[in-house]
C-alpha cells in the first residue's frame, strides 16, 4: 500500500503563489514518477505535471508551463508543487500520484487539496 497527502492549498489572489506538497509513505520507492493532477467542478482530471526520480525529467500541461514548478526530495519521500502567477482558471482540487517507473498507469492517489484562485 502506498499513502499519498496532500497538503498547501488554500485560497489566493490571481497573480499569487501557493506551494503544494505531497508527502508518500507505504510502500513507495524512488524510482517511482510521481505526477500532479487537477480537476475543477464540472470538468474531468487533468495533468499538471509529472517528475522522474532523477528530479531532472519534468513535464507540464501547457497551461501550467512557465508557472509551476514541481520537484522532489527523494530522501523525505514527498513531492512539491510550486505554483506561480495564478489564475483563476487554476481553482481546483490537486491530486497527487505515483506510477511505477514503467507502468503506464497512476496507481495511487491522494485525498487531494483545494486551491482557489479569486480575481
Amino acid at each position: 500500500q502506498v499513502q499519498l497527502v496532500e497538503s498547501g492549498g488554500g485560497l489566493v489572489q490571481a497573480g499569487g503563489s501557493l506551494r503544494l506538497v505531497c508527502a508518500a509513505s507505504g510502500r513507495t520507492s524512488s524510482s517511482d514518477v510521481m505526477g500532479w493532477f487537477r480537476q475543477a467542478p464540472g470538468k474531468e482530471r487533468e495533468f499538471v505535471a509529472s517528475i522522474w526520480w532523477n528530479n531532472i525529467n519534468t513535464y507540464y500541461a501547457d497551461s501550467v508551463k512557465g508557472r509551476f514548478t514541481i520537484s522532489r526530495d527523494n530522501a523525505k519521500n514527498t513531492v512539491y508543487l510550486q505554483m506561480s502567477s495564478l489564475k483563476p482558471e487554476d481553482t481546483a482540487v490537486y491530486y497527487c500520484a505515483r506510477k511505477p517507473f514503467g507502468s503506464g498507469r497512476y496507481d495511487y492517489w491522494g485525498q487531494g487539496t483545494q486551491v482557489t484562485v479569486s480575481s
